[in-house]
């Protein structure tokens, strides 16, 4: 069978340094194709040469037994190959129903007759997202949604899905699953890189390692199981050090309490909640997508504003705060790790000090003099890439050269260098390989053994149950229950999450 993409002796470098180096990958049609491999392993970047947004230093492309160089991703759509990316690539200012036609539309249009088809095409993918909606207003789970659905639209004959399951609930993710068997049974083509590994065995036909920019295995998926998939990405055995059950160690005992939430609400997305945060532990919140889990914490840092009338009280440290903007509440000692890293984490187009110093002259208070110093911001991101394993191809990268999770770490230094009292991580290691995982959670837990106070928003239920001293669970805007790590399950947890 001719393949329908190959990579022959591929090699792509950027400043000298590759990214990938020979480099031998075939896609058959009807396939799905699994590409594995830790952040900064170059698999993002393999993706992208075949989805034309980069071209090969070296080595040919074929695409249906031609030879060709794809310059453009338009020039990758007009050859049937469509990417849905980690970061989307949707305009926020149009609507969701424009999104999906943008590229196709006719000559003469009617708005209303756009938003029928595409709620009905959105219908067909099983995707609740109302097409009239900007998708500026949206969430990142429902922006992968329109991502994909746009994807599909266009028909294309191979569709490359980076991280398309990250944001996406568990039932989303069957209707995903299912929605990829049905585009194989058309005879598309499928590539298809997760962090997820249970769903790159339970998804591909084969799979594909790199580590480090060459590639370590290529096999039918049946192949390989969980350990020998980490063993080939990393070089080592990791199944200590992710995931395991925080009941297997003693939970952390509270701390003073350093947060009292009480009837607290804004608009239709946080309902009346009430809870308390305690230093010294690690507080899991789980919630689906329209919980209220992340809105409820963006109004504690600042990020949103809580109703002006009856929207319930915030004590922080015991003495009630209402921050309108994230400045006081970063002065405070609340800080807050986004989960739209690139959106709203960090500053793309320029480099790792900067960033990190950014983060640092934040603390400075209203009114406040400070001197910038570039070489007490290149001292601090030095020792904050030594302490988070930040690695770059160049120290002074800009941070959207970066691979996703060493962009991650960015933004993770860039709130800790604040010194907070208060740390909530929003998603911390979506998009995020199983080596960079297991380094977050690590330094989690040395936050918390500090005497930090910690909450750690995830959609990942294992994440969940392996770093939480305790558990919150968000349902319709309001935390409705809390679980100790012992008494704690999947079912459990979900089960509360949902009824």
């Amino acid at each position: 069978m001719t393949p329908i993409v190959e990579l022959q002796n591929a090699t792509k470098e950027f400043r000298g340094v590759p990214a990938f180096s020979n480099v031998d990958f075939t896609l058959l049609p009807g396939e799905v194709h699994a590409v594995l491999g830790e952040n900064g392993a170059g698999k993002s970047t393999l993706t992208k040469v075949i989805a034309g947004v980069h071209t090969l230093t070296s080595g040919r492309l074929l695409v249906n037994g031609e030879e060709t160089t794809l310059a453009t991703p338009s020039e990758a759509l007009a050859r049937g190959i469509a990417m849905v990316y980690q970061e989307n690539s949707l305009v926020p200012s149009m609507t969701v129903a424009q999104n999906i036609y943008l590229g196709s539309e006719k000559p003469l249009n009617r708005l209303r007759g756009i938003y029928i088809a595409a709620q009905q095409f959105l219908q067909s993918l099983n995707f609740h997202v109302d097409p009239s909606a900007l998708v500026g207003s949206l969430g990142a789970a429902q922006k992968q949604m329109v991502e994909i659905a746009r994807a599909v639209h266009h028909k294309a004959r191979v569709i490359i899905f980076d991280e398309p399951t990250a944001t996406l609930t568990p039932e989303e993710k069957s209707y995903f699953f299912k929605l990829v068997e049905n585009l194989k049974s058309q005879g598309v083509s499928v590539i298809f890189i997760s962090h997820a590994l249970e769903e790159a065995l339970q998804l591909a036909d084969r799979i594909t390692i790199l580590r480090d920019g060459e590639l370590v295995a290529t096999d039918a998926a049946s192949a390989f199981e969980r350990q020998s998939i980490i063993r080939g990405m990393v070089g080592r055995e990791l199944s200590g050090e992710i995931y395991g059950q925080v009941s297997s160690r003693n939970a952390r005992p509270r701390g003073p309490k350093v947060l009292s939430v009480e009837n607290l609400s804004m608009g239709s997305m946080v309902r009346n909640t009430s809870f308390s945060i305690f230093a010294g532990q690690v507080t899991g919140v789980f919630g689906l997508v329209g919980s209220g889990r992340t809105e409820t914490f963006k109004v504690v840092a600042g990020v949103l504003k809580r109703d002006f009338f009856h929207g319930g009280e915030v004590k922080f440290e015991n003495e009630p705060v209402r921050f309108r903007v994230p400045a006081p509440a970063v002065r405070r000692g609340i800080v807050y790790v986004t989960e739209e890293r690139k959106a709203e984490g960090f500053f793309e187009t320029v480099g790792i000090a900067e960033n990190i110093y950014l983060g640092d002259i934040a603390k400075v208070k209203y009114g406040g003099v400070r001197v910038v110093s570039m070489s007490d911001a290149v001292r601090l991101a030095q020792d904050w890439r030594e302490r988070l394993n930040i690695r770059a191809i160049d120290p002074n990268a800009k941070v959207i050269e970066l691979s996703g999770g060493n962009q991650q770490k960015v933004v993770i230094a860039k709130a800790l260098v604040q010194q907070p009292k208060l740390v909530i991580f929003d998603e911390p290691t979506r998009g995020v390989d199983v080596g960079a995982i297991a380094e977050i959670h690590q330094f989690i837990n040395q936050l918390a053994d500090q005497g930090i106070a910690v909450v750690v928003i995830s959609s990942y239920l294992p994440e969940i149950l392996s770093v939480s001293d305790r558990i919150l669970v968000a349902r319709q805007g309001k935390i409705v229950e809390e679980m100790e790590p012992a008494e704690a399950s999947e079912e459990a947890i979900m089960y509360a999450a949902v009824h």
